[in-house]
């Protein structure tokens, strides 16, 4: 069955949007603001000298000490880092800030299958050997958990600051230093901060440090605030008041173009303006491209398109991660469909569990041969779909199964994994992450007792209200409101976690609607909202295009759309629901129907998670034409496979057609 999606409207104090208004908000802004909890203007208005002091996060000044250091010493200092888009802003914060102070640096940039993740011994080994020797190496977005790593490069005489943000485990690594605000004893109230946040202060800290000595660091921290805005925005972390303004001040200055070569060929390859760019610009556009170096390829293309200065190969290199971008995408597709058919094939192997009406409350997902680097996105796109928490692994070289998980609201997979760990000593090898992210390593053997050891705190701790998905939205957007002018203003402010970007719940007149996109996947319709028209985009949906009725209620967002000079009115569909369009519930039965039907097919296919490792029967993908709607990439990620043995089980004809993820 599809899963239920409750819709809830913000609430806001009144009080509060009028003390908003009373301070120069607009009328629509302060009702979204209150219904977030805003009740002072200097919570949304925050500028660079209101950025929590670098004083304040534990071991900052001595770090930045010892960088300064290493200036006058001239040390040999290499950046480690992680290869996501956090990591990759991260390092080009300090590798701008080294180049400045006139550090003696390098960095270096793990294989996500080669090395894994983190300042693994393998990587401190391969450091150790490169010429010059690194006197000391600083981690950025990894490290809290390397502890034999450090151990390895204390052995080889080499000093060890790490810069990190993950939560800390019980037992810290040996380094020198470490500043990550999630350490015991540190009173840094920002625990959201980012990997490149981070960096970022300890890079202000070593400038004041430069200064003190009466030193030239030849740069102002101000100028990396760009870096950070990306990787903030990125790394999808909660958009505290601190966080806020970090990504308003670098969004300040991208808009100005007083960024990196890089980041102005980045916006272009995904199509974003730059003198307008936006947080969903950054999360759609900008952040998969760079994301998509350190999954299928390496990182170290996406630091030097970050960090050149030289224009024309900041653009070769943003062209570079535009086809590698292009790649992920097609990989992706067929591991979505496949990891789906695959969920359901475990929620009908658990039908009969009789718990309440939700049976299964976790999903974790196998298959051989599914790429690594892709691994956590589809556990986000799968995630998304199914609502449960969302485990996606693979095969990793060395023979045990690698996986990236995704999780709930209310449902803390860290710490899930903590109590695992507890109760089954021998099955995670490695693991570590956030309340909502995390990443793991389990010995080979051990699928299914992990599978099943998840499923059982799930069973703990999931309540039937935290398994309702629930959509949020800011009631109906006013007929006034529905003009550039305003859309454009709501489209310039800070959006992301925990402060999520307006969803609106209006009824529109549908003039027209059609099939378009170059797989005819996408469903657009034509509305009237007074005299004002509007495009209404449902992307990967072109499955209902017959069930549009000339009224239609939508949750949505809205953007604006500018082709060949004229900007245009567009809303984004975040949901049509069904109890309120009863023409779409015969295409949604049919959606769901497909997707039932190709997991029963599965059985004893390469997709059948049976009870441990799926069989070694390898599926053979053949494309079909039903889109899945896109979820956390951009809209035109939406395409997929379904394994030809799946056919030759009799999956009907008519039926023959891309699964469809709502």
């Amino acid at each position: 069955m599809p899963t239920p999606v409750s819709l809830i409207q913000r609430q806001g104090s009144t009080l509060a949007a009028i003390r908003l208004r009373q301070r120069g908000i607009s009328d629509l802004l302060a009702r979204i603001y209150a219904a977030r909890g805003v009740t002072d203007a200097k919570d949304v208005r925050g500028e660079y000298v209101d950025l929590l002091p670098s004083s304040s996060m534990k071991n900052v000044a001595e770090m930045a000490s010892v960088l300064a250091d290493c200036v006058v010493t001239q040390k040999r200092v290499l950046i480690v880092s992680d290869y996501d888009c956090d990591g990759a802003t991260a390092c080009a914060v300090l590798v701008m800030a080294f180049g400045a102070s006139g550090i003696n640096f390098g960095y270096l940039v793990p294989d996500r299958m080669k090395h894994g993740y983190g300042l693994t011994p393998a990587i401190v080994d391969e450091a150790a050997a490169m010429e010059p020797k690194p006197d000391v190496i600083i981690t950025v977005d990894n490290g809290i958990s390397s502890t034999a790593g450090v151990d390895r490069a204390n052995e080889l005489g080499i000093e060890v600051l790490v810069t990190d943000h993950h939560l800390a485990p019980d037992v810290l690594p040996n380094a020198k230093l470490i500043v990550n605000p999630n350490q015991p004893g540190c009173d840094f109230p920002s625990k959201n901060i980012a990997g490149c946040g981070v960096a970022w202060y300890v890079a202000r800290a070593f400038v004041e440090e430069l200064r003190l000595r009466e030193m030239d660091p030849g740069f102002d921290p101000a100028e990396l605030l760009s870096y950070v805005a990306l990787g903030t925005v990125a790394d999808v972390v909660k958009l505290d008041r601190n966080n806020r303004i970090l990504v308003s001040e670098g969004l300040r200055r991208i808009r100005s173009e007083q960024c990196a070569p890089g980041v102005i060929a980045l916006a272009g390859v995904a199509g974003k303006s730059i003198g307008s760019l936006t947080c969903s610009d950054i999360g759609f556009g900008i952040g998969p491209r760079i994301n998509a170096a350190g999954r299928l390829a390496h990182m170290g293309a996406g630091i030097e398109c970050l960090t050149t200065l030289e224009p024309e190969v900041a653009a070769n290199l943003a062209r570079q991660l535009n086809a590698t971008n292009e790649e992920r995408k097609e990989i992706q597709r067929e591991m979505v469909d496949q990891a789906l058919i695959q969920a359901l094939r475990l929620v009908m192997r658990d039908s009969q569990s009789g718990v309440d009406e939700f049976g299964r409350r976790s999903l974790v997902v196998f298959h051989p041969d599914w790429h690594e680097g892709v691994v956590g996105v589809v556990a986000g796109r799968l995630k998304e779909d199914r609502h449960r928490p969302t485990v996606v692994m693979t095969n990793a070289h060395d023979g045990t199964i690698k996986g990236s998980g995704r999780s709930i609201p209310g449902f803390h997979l860290k710490h899930a994994l903590d109590e695992i760990n507890a109760k089954h000593p021998g099955v995670l090898l490695k693991f570590g992450g956030h309340a909502m992210a995390a990443g793991m390593t389990i010995a080979g053997d051990k699928l299914e007792e992990f599978r099943e050891a998840l499923e059982a705190v799930c069973q703990a701790g999931l309540t039937p209200q935290m398994m309702t998905k629930t959509l949020q939205h800011d009631g109906e957007l006013p007929a006034s409101c529905f003009n550039i002018k305003d859309i454009f203003a709501l489209s310039q402010e800070v959006w992301g976690q925990g402060f999520e970007e307006p969803v609106f719940l209006n009824r529109f007149d549908i003039t027209d609607s059609k099939i378009i996109g170059q797989d005819r996947s996408h469903l657009k319709m034509s509305a009237k909202i007074g005299d004002t028209e509007a495009d209404v985009m449902a992307f990967g949906q072109a499955d209902l295009a017959e069930c549009i009725a000339p009224s239609m209620t939508v949750a949505f967002k809205p953007q604006l759309n500018t082709f060949r000079g004229q900007t245009k009115l567009t809303m984004l569909v975040e949901l049509m629901p069904e109890d309120m369009n009863p023409t779409l519930s015969p295409a949604l039965r049919e959606r769901e129907s497909l997707v039932s039907e190709a997991a029963e097919a599965s059985e004893g296919t390469s997709l059948d998670p049976g009870q441990g490792r799926p069989s070694p029967v390898q599926a053979q993908p053949v494309a079909i034409t039903e889109a899945i709607p896109a979820a956390n990439e951009s809209a035109v990620d939406a395409a997929a496979t379904v394994p030809a043995e799946l056919v030759a089980s009799g999956v009907p004809a008519r039926r023959q057609r891309r699964l469809a993820l709502r």
